[in-house]
């Protein structure tokens, strides 16, 4: 289920930029395009990278889609955990270690 909804999100972010799967030639074979697109392939995320750079968008929108609640209400939710969560990184790191990442 989850590699499904990458694909959806995938199709539907390249489909809202006009763009078609020939279009991605340069990072991808217009046949992978669509495996991950259907669901069957899983994209490492150095994939994920390059297929983001060509529509344009951070790669954390398109993994972040297939994880996305359907109601409105939930996706604030999602939101704020996914911000904690993050935030929660730094807090746990010496301060040195912290620095380096930067």
């Amino acid at each position: 289920m989850l590699l499904k909804r990458f694909g959806i999100g995938l199709q539907r972010a390249r489909k809202s930029r006009k763009l078609t799967q020939e279009d991605f030639s340069n990072v991808s074979s217009r046949t992978y395009l669509s495996s991950l697109e259907r669901g069957i392939k899983a994209p490492t995320i150095t994939k994920i990278d390059e297929i983001a750079t060509v529509l344009g968008v951070h790669p954390l929108s398109l993994i972040a889609y297939a994880y996305l609640p359907s109601s409105s209400a939930e996706r604030g939710q999602f939101w704020e955990t996914i911000a904690a969560e993050i935030d929660s990184f730094d807090c746990d790191a010496p301060p040195a270690a912290a620095a380096e990442t930067r």
